[in-house]
């Protein structure tokens, strides 16, 4: 748009606006509706904005009365007299759009091969150009930069033609003689184009070789010629990136190039090009753990400062150290003596959440910065420097393997393998305070129900014992049975089935998936993600029904313990755990993953995590974890300080924590197991993080000097009070599960030992805590099960 404003698109197919607001760079939101699809490009020609969707529709940006933006769609409507084929509005798919060099006219092609003409905005005028003889349009390399009308398209068979339709024929097709089909096909990819390189009237066009390698078609004296510059040693090349030559500058004759690994090259052009001379080629790399992206074009903000987009999702602007990045708006241009003395640096810029990153979006009602005076916010956050954080400056996103030395993992594959299911996934919400799953050991399902304000067990029969409930979606249940199947138990009309997913094409065995279930949603690309035996991380796509696994693999030569959170923390990212006992996440956008920095002392256990936001409009928050000796351990994100561990520890110096991080509720009180078996609370108190022991179920607490808080006995008439060998009312380290927005279930020992291999462990007894007016948590009520030896009249309330 401007120096001051930079419009992308995401490889999530959102839009958004990078804009200089006078003291820093911000971030606007310009998505198309949901009806629209992905965008796949924008545009702005003769001050209008367009952006094209990725099912070929075009669509216009207006302001309403209220000078609110909207997207309106804005099709081809031809003029049968200047239209070459005859062809419905209807039928038009657009494939791909350039915008002219005096930014007035727009050309465009479509998906089967047409090349289309946008001749004006208010009112809309349309020509259809149509495609070369015996050929289809996929690019349009050039849009009249040699003269008015004149283009330059190539076809899918990977040929050069030009068009004038002032000539007879329009089309005029541009033949390779110089070497074979494979080194002379052309990418489908806009070409850069040099005016008088050798002389007053010289015109050179830049292409790339689907091989990979730069050529030029050069027009000099009227003859046109063939030069092929190639490319670095041992770097294909994958797109150009042109600079502008409406102010010369002593880099006038280069380009930049990404090649196939992710490398930006920038290449001296030469009169006469010798492939065998490397020192034409300058490698300027790419930032530390990230590549530029494949077959996308950066930028030019300004002389001596390009942006690229990285296969991330992020940008990465490539500028002279200290005239560039996040925080350096347009500057006024440098003499060439001070350029000399300085070199070229990467410095990252963040991405919206679409994208799977941090930046926040600026609006009127919440951001980092007021979008237009430039204001900024005063967040009034905690300070954490009263615990033990590691301050020093690093790269919080690394390649995976990329940190210095290895933690082994403590246990062994066969242990997570056997009991994950068992601990973490054996109580599963289905609908909030009306119903919830249980998996015994014995293998076995029951469901508790509210039925017209009558509560009962329902049980429901499959032919092999299930393990543990992995995840729900839009009232469908995900269980694994003891062969690591993935089934779904699900309601189809009044009747109830079973779907077993293991069997459908590319299906995996699983052992386990997502602690919690995020915000409902109804997404195409809505997917669970579950953890292979063999710990990968499994997609399994549900949106719309229409069932498919993916295989995401594991980051570089580590297996995964466990999924920390899907999608709950940022949109399209995975945080799990490594066998390591190191955090890792994977962006579902760009199906790349990533190791978050981690000190070496700092080990997480290998069970999930709970995550926690302050707000819908706010990315700040937190992932909870369990280190591996037992301690509280919060990974936090600002936008001011960016990430930051914290360690909270244990409740006491005799305590240590067991199983998994339980629900949070207002983004403030987490619930946790101590090793005594008691349920702790970490809560904050006026910004300061506090302990409080709640106990068990029936223990006569007083609140006193300890910090333990009363226990609740009154009006628990259904509660066993017989403490005999079947009413354990210890809390078992099953990870619990919220039941309403201010209820939690646990399950409790209910008679069992402490041993997971015992033969015996199979009697459940549930305990609901319930927060209060007054904001205090009680022991509420016990629930009896089907499995439970401590409730006498238990079957008057069962059905199966």
């Amino acid at each position: 748009m401007s120096e001051t404003s930079i419009w992308v698109t995401g490889e999530s197919g959102s839009i958004y606006e990078r804009f200089w607001n006078g003291l820093q760079w911000v971030i606007a939101p310009h998505d198309l509706p949901v009806s629209a699809g992905y965008a796949v490009s924008v545009f702005i020609v003769n001050q209008t904005i367009l952006a094209l969707s990725e099912a070929g529709m075009l669509y216009q940006m207006q302001l309403t009365e209220d000078s609110q933006p909207i997207w309106v769609e804005f099709m081809p409507e031809f003029d049968k007299t200047t239209s070459k084929e005859t062809v419905q509005s209807s039928e038009i798919r657009l494939s791909a759009g350039v915008i002219s060099t005096d930014r007035e006219r727009m050309y465009f092609s479509t998906k089967n091969g047409l090349l289309l003409e946008l001749l004006g905005v208010d009112p809309p005028r349309w020509a259809n150009h149509g495609r070369p003889p015996g050929a289809n349009v996929v690019a349009i390399t050039d849009a009249a930069t040699v003269r008015p009308g004149l283009l330059f398209t190539v076809s899918d068979a990977g040929d050069l033609y030009e068009y004038d339709q002032t000539s007879k024929p329009p089309w005029k097709k541009h033949i390779n003689r110089d070497g074979s089909r494979k080194d002379t096909s052309l990418a489908a990819f806009r070409a850069c184009t040099l005016h008088e390189l050798v002389g007053a009237h010289s015109f050179s066009l830049f292409l790339l070789t689907k091989g990979g390698k730069l050529i030029e078609r050069r027009l000099h004296q009227r003859k046109w010629k063939w030069f092929v510059h190639g490319n670095p040693k041992g770097h294909p090349l994958t797109s150009i990136t042109c600079s502008s030559q409406e102010e010369p500058h002593e880099n006038s004759n280069s380009l930049c190039l990404t090649s196939a690994a992710g490398f930006v090259f920038e290449y001296h052009i030469q009169k006469h090009p010798d492939q065998d001379t490397e020192e034409n080629w300058l490698n300027h790399n790419h930032p530390p753990h990230a590549k530029a992206a494949r077959g996308i074009a950066g930028l030019q903000l300004q002389v001596g400062r390009m942006i690229f987009p990285m296969d991330d999702g992020r940008l990465a602007e490539l500028h002279l150290s200290g005239l560039g990045g996040e925080s350096l708006g347009p500057n006024t241009p440098v003499s060439t003596r001070r350029k000399s003395l300085l070199k070229y640096v990467w410095s990252l810029l963040d991405a919206p959440e679409t994208e799977g990153w941090n930046a926040e979006y600026c609006t009127e009602e919440h951001g980092p910065s007021n979008c237009i005076s430039g204001t900024k916010d005063e967040t009034g956050e905690v300070s954490v420097s009263r615990w033990r954080k590691d301050s020093k400056t690093q790269q919080n996103y690394l390649s995976p393997g990329a940190q210095d030395g290895s933690l082994s993992s403590s246990g062994d594959d066969h242990d997570i393998t056997d009991q994950w299911s068992d601990r973490f996934f054996r109580l599963r919400l289905m609908q909030r305070g009306k119903s919830f799953f249980l998996i015994p050991d014995n293998g076995l399902i029951f469901e508790y129900l509210n039925t017209e304000n009558a509560w009962f067990w329902l049980r429901h029969e499959h032919s092999t014992g299930i393990k543990g409930a992995l995840g729900s979606y839009n009232g469908s249940l995900f269980v694994v049975d003891e062969h690591g199947s993935l089934l779904i138990r699900e309601r189809s009309s009044s009747d109830l089935a079973w779907i077993n997913c293991t069997d459908m094409r590319k299906g995996k065995q699983v052992i386990g998936g997502p602690p919690f279930d995020g915000i409902p949603r109804t997404k195409a690309d809505d997917a669970i993600f579950f953890i292979s035996r063999s710990g990968r991380l499994l997609q399994f796509t549900v949106g719309s029904r229409k069932f498919k696994w993916k295989d995401c693999r594991s980051p570089a030569g580590m297996k995964i313990a466990s999924i920390v959170d899907q999608e709950g923390f940022r949109e399209n990212i995975v945080f799990v755990v490594g066998r390591n006992g190191r955090l890792y996440q994977y962006n579902k956008v760009t199906e790349l993953w990533h190791e978050h920095y981690q000190s070496q002392h700092l080990v997480l256990s290998r069970s999930p995590g709970t995550a926690v936001r302050s707000s819908i409009l706010s990315l700040k928050g937190s992932l909870f974890m369990i280190s591996e000796d037992g301690g509280l351990v919060e990974y936090r994100w600002s936008s001011t300080e960016g990430w930051d561990w914290i360690e909270h520890g244990p409740p006491h110096t005799n305590v240590t924590l067991v199983g998994a991080p339980g629900p949070c509720f207002g983004g403030n009180e987490l619930f946790l197991i101590g090793s005594d078996r008691n349920v702790y609370l970490r809560y904050l108190d006026q910004g300061e993080w506090k302990w409080r022991d709640c106990g068990f179920p029936y223990e006569d607490y007083r609140a006193g000097g300890d910090g333990r808080q009363d226990g609740a006995k009154a009006g628990n008439d259904d509660i066993c009070v017989d403490m005999d060998k079947n009413c354990d009312h210890k809390v078992s380290s099953t990870r619990p599960i919220p039941f309403s927005e201010d209820s939690i279930i646990f399950e409790l020992e209910d008679g069992r030992q402490l041993d997971y291999n015992a033969d015996n462990n199979n009697w459940w007894q549930l305990a609901e805590m319930k927060r209060m007016e007054d904001g205090h948590w009680i022991w509420l009520r016990t629930i009896g099960t089907p499995t439970s030896l401590c409730m006498a009249d238990f079957w008057t309330s069962w059905a199966s």
